[in-house]
């Protein structure tokens, strides 16, 4: 498999052959690892960077929603009507990676999901660069082409296609989440939200964190980073060797950052800066004579002395803090803000000559080891159980810096595979921490809005409105009228995760719904298990752990086989970024006309008009899923009535909650104001069933049409109206004895007074039909043999004489692995 992907890439990283070929002991498993390192990059979608990868759920998803205008989720329209599908972003041949970033705030989050609607993505990620305002930056995506390093990475190892970050909001709440489990300050439903990142990095944050609890649990652990936020550094020297604000610790109290040696320098620095600033903006008052832009001025300048008053206080409470500290507060903050002060040269960088189009040019790049620490712990036998390691602004993957991370992952896999020993102890986890502002076709799973019985509910016991956040809120904290929102806190929307370990070897998919805090719950477990500790992170809500799992899915024993499988250097790959600079905008969109409007929502795989998959399926790891979610018209015929459940029949204490999503089309007045769909959301949690009552009153014509979508492609659908058959459909697991077959079953029950023929009709996958008469009051079942499809069904029932119709898709569960979607690889 991975001589293969080298053939279309052209070379396979030789830290990814290292450790690849490293096997781990004989009978271990990921509970034998004693280093769990993770790193979590910044801003990119998943689609953005893996869409287009064999085997994960992409541009070729056959269960992708549609949108209110019934168009694919993959053609997107902005308010002037122009419409652009997904197209390729050329990282060497044109200037993208040097263009910068894109909307990825609270509120341009928001409109993006838009009521989860998902279609106001060209609007509110509209690049504020007036250069770029009329690129459809937000649909570009990378492909193996562009970005190898991490196609390899996923080829070699484990990628989580069903990753979702955890807040629908920008960078600093979300790692609060990867590190807290939560942007509360109380686990209740008046406390404050902190959703933006200034909110955060104002300091003083007050709710524990884990590595608080690691460190009272006696687990050993150290952050990682180069050099800290208060460092002193600037511009350019910041930007390839700082922490780029990307540790959170930094701002809660526990951590105390003011004992940090740097710290007072960058006060100094910073009120040097609000004096020179103060001065100006006084100049500028004693000038004005327009009363509202005096006014403005005025509160400019009162924002700048209140920030010059903090400066100084920080920096009073800095002289003193060093010998202030415990013990134990001493131990927590080194560890927290591990630097490469060791070695000498950590603040400085050197220039690199390199060739371009005949002529010598010069960049900077750091001339210390950015990993100093890492590598000198690793070496030495010293890394800690838990790891987190923090990349520089330019190694961080964020779009306002050219991509040159690839090297800093690259690096991590080097070291931590250097001593064969070490690695068959590791397990590393990769992740990003919000999309930026790069669409994702996968809407979010998000908490419905507890004020709002119609946005959906969740199991008993849960309380929603945990995860919500209303616009008056924000205001009183000082939000502007024009960026409060009300909305679900999360979910966000997909982000890219890759699990290597020699227990996640094998270039596989995992697709079991993850969020942030999954992290987390994957650190409790393995904590408990391995050292019989209770490491549990209190912050993380119940509507989290009721629908996302703890990772532990996305490992395996070890596959042996090791394949003969070269090297991701720093310079050369840094002067690749570098050469790229200079090179036109890329301009391969294309706006869609009707007619290939049309191609696309009817041709999907094969249309010419938008972006698709490499074909083929890769191995899938099994998931603890039972999901169901029938439906049939009530006994009056007055509504239709939805059960959506997460069974635990099958797999017991090991069972997954799930959430879904229903989309109500052709609602009466809906229709009327031009939308015509709604979107509720659900939570079930294992071994529960939700129902859901929805009034035929609701749809135009009573003419219901509900679609509900679930975790891996799971997919039902629904339409009719009271004229409708007296027959109940249901689906089932199908069983021989206490053994999972991997088949479906489906069975029809006549509750009408007349004998009816149903038909089970194959959509996808080349099962065939089924067709049973079923006499009043009796029940027909039908099995569909889904051997040649790995588990995976799509099909629709129908009787005869009727115009209603049931859609059934998704992937059978058996606890053993499978394949992904073969209709999505297009192998069917």
């Amino acid at each position: 498999m991975l001589s293969a992907a080298a053939a279309v890439s052209g070379v396979v990283p030789e830290s990814i052959q290292k450790a690849y070929a490293i096997e781990p002991e004989p009978g271990s498993t990921y509970l034998d690892a004693d280093h769990i390192v993770i790193l979590m990059q910044e801003n990119r979608s998943f689609d953005h960077a893996l869409g287009t990868l064999r085997g994960v759920r992409g541009f070729n998803d056959p269960r992708a929603i549609r949108l209110a205008n019934g168009n694919s989720v993959f053609v997107q329209t902005d308010k002037s009507g122009a419409t652009y599908p997904p197209w390729r972003l050329d990282i060497k041949d044109t200037r993208i990676t040097w263009m910068g970033s894109l909307p990825h705030s609270r509120e341009s989050q928001v409109d993006a999901w838009h009521e989860g609607l998902h279609d106001g993505w060209l609007e509110a990620k509209r690049s504020h660069n007036r250069e770029y305002a009329d690129v459809p930056m937000t649909m570009g995506h990378y492909t193996r082409e562009d970005i190898p390093f991490y196609y390899a990475l996923a080829d070699a190892f484990t990628v989580c296609d069903q990753h979702y970050c955890s807040a629908m909001t920008s960078t600093t709440p979300n790692r609060c989440y990867f590190w807290t489990g939560t942007i509360r300050d109380r686990q209740s439903t008046d406390s404050k939200v902190y959703m933006r990142n200034e909110e955060i990095e104002r300091g003083g944050m007050i709710w524990k964190t884990y590595p608080e609890r690691l460190q009272e649990a006696g687990i050993s652990w150290k952050l990682y980073q180069n050099e800290l936020t208060n460092s002193g550094l600037e511009n350019e020297e910041d930007a390839w060797l700082g922490n780029f604000g990307d540790n959170p610790l930094e701002s809660f109290a526990a951590y105390n950052i003011e004992a940090y040696p740097g710290f007072v320098l960058e006060q100094r620095l910073q009120i040097a800066k609000l004096i020179d600033e103060a001065a100006k903006l006084k100049e500028e008052i004693s000038h004005q004579k327009e009363a509202q832009a005096a006014a403005n001025l005025d509160a400019r300048l009162a924002s700048t002395e209140s920030r010059f008053a903090a400066c100084q206080a920080a920096l009073a409470k800095a002289r003193e803090a060093p010998s202030r500290l415990t013990t134990e507060q001493r131990a927590v903050h080194d560890a927290a803000f591990v630097t490469n002060a060791g070695d000498p040269d950590y603040h400085a960088l050197e220039s690199l000559p390199f060739r371009d189009n005949g002529q010598t040019l010069n960049m900077n790049v750091p001339k210390g080891d950015i990993f100093y620490e890492f590598r000198k712990d690793v070496n030495e036998g010293k890394l800690p159980a838990v790891s987190w390691l923090i990349a520089p602004e330019n190694f961080s993957d964020h779009p306002v810096s050219p991509w040159y991370g690839a090297w800093y992952v690259s690096e991590v896999m080097e070291i931590l595979t250097k001593n064969p020993q070490t690695w068959k102890k590791t397990i590393f986890i990769l992740t990003y921490d919000e999309n930026d502002g790069y669409f994702d076709h996968a809407p979010s799973f998000v908490a419905a809005d507890p004020k709002r019985p119609w946005t959906g509910h969740s199991s008993p016991g849960i309380n929603g409105g945990l995860d919500y956040t209303y616009k008056e809120d924000e205001l009183a904290q000082g939000v502007a009228e024009e960026e409060a929102r009300t909305g679900p806190i999360g979910m966000g929307f997909r982000v890219p995760m890759i699990i290597a370990s020699p227990w996640s070897r094998g270039g596989w998919v995992n697709s079991q719904l993850f969020d942030h805090t999954s992290t987390l719950m994957f650190l409790e477990h393995f904590l408990q298990t391995k050292f019989g500790k209770t490491v549990r992170e209190e912050n993380i809500s119940a509507w989290r752990r009721a629908i996302s799992g703890n990772l532990s899915s996305a490992f395996r024993p070890y596959d042996a086989k090791a394949p003969d499988l070269d090297f991701l250097g720093r310079d050369k790959f840094v002067v690749s970024i570098q050469k790229s600079r200079y090179k036109e905008i890329p301009s391969k969109y294309q706006k869609l006309n009707p007619e290939q409007i049309d191609d696309i929502n009817r041709n999907l795989f094969h249309s010419r008009f938008t972006s698709h998959q490499e074909a083929g399926i890769r191995p899938a790891c099994a998931l603890p899923y039972e999901l169901q979610a029938d439906g049939a018209l009530s006994a009056d015929r007055s509504s239709f009535e939805l059960a959506m459940t997460a069974s635990n029949a099958v797999f017991g204490s090991d069972a997954a909650g799930a959430p879904f999503n229903v989309y109500l089309r052709n609602l009466k007045h809906e229709v009327a104001a031009g939308i015509a769909m709604r979107v509720a959301t659900y939570a079930v949690k294992p071994g529960d069933t939700l129902r859901e009552q929805f009034p035929l009153s609701l749809f135009a014509d009573a003419n219901y049409s509900i679609e509900v979508h679930g975790p891996n492609g799971f997919y039902r659908s629904f339409t009719g109206n009271a004229a409708g058959p007296n027959i109940l459909v249901r689906t089932e697991y199908d069983r021989n004895g206490a053994q999972l077959t991997g088949n479906v079953k489906v069975h029809l029950h006549n509750i009408g007074d007349k004998a009816l023929t149903g038909r089970i009709q194959d959509n996808s996958y080349k099962t065939g039909a089924l067709t049973r008469t079923i006499q009043p009051g009796h029940e027909e079942s039908g099995v569909l043999n889904l051997k040649k499809s790995h588990g995976w069904y799509d099909f629709t029932v129908r009787v005869e004489g009727s115009e209603s119709a049931a859609h059934f898709a998704g992937r059978v569960e058996t606890g053993r692995p499978s394949f992904s979607d073969p209709l999505m690889g297009g192998v069917v």
